[in-house]
């Protein structure tokens, strides 16, 4: 296992075992993240412990990373069993997607999901559209 395949591994068992810490112990301190369940995206390191703990208390998101593939000058892709569940254990979504990050002195710097074309950065992914369908709000 690389040195990129032991930290990917591990932010992603940290984000499934809610330790922000252990995960955020992994970032630089300006990295810059999406909100995959608000639209938008946070940077720094206290901005994702925020948006993190409110999604926790709206769903059940677990990640699986599947393939890492590394591209070359830190920038990597991830494909990752994503599995999104409401908090009464309904799921919401159960898919595969790709994750793009860029890696800096041993440390995630950015970030990205892979989108469609229709999807926009600023909007939830369809995995969290289940809770702005029902209650026409966002998290």
């Amino acid at each position: 296992m690389t040195g990129t395949e032991r930290l990917i591994a591990q932010v992603y068992s940290a984000f499934n075992q809610r330790d922000i810490d252990g995960a955020l112990a992994l970032m630089s301190e300006g990295v810059s993240w999406p909100k995959a369940s608000e639209g938008g995206r946070v940077v720094g390191k206290e901005e994702i412990r925020a948006y993190w703990t409110r999604q926790w208390k709206e769903f059940d998101p677990h990640v699986e990373p599947m393939e890492v593939i590394e591209r070359g000058a830190g920038t990597i892709e991830v494909r990752v069993h994503q599995l999104v569940k409401s908090l009464a254990g309904d799921v919401l979504s159960d898919s595969e997607v790709w994750h793009a990050y860029v890696i800096a002195d041993g440390l995630i710097e950015r970030m990205d999901l892979e989108r469609s074309e229709a999807d926009s950065e600023q909007s939830p992914t369809s995995a969290f559209s289940h809770r702005q369908a029902e209650t026409g709000s966002l998290v």
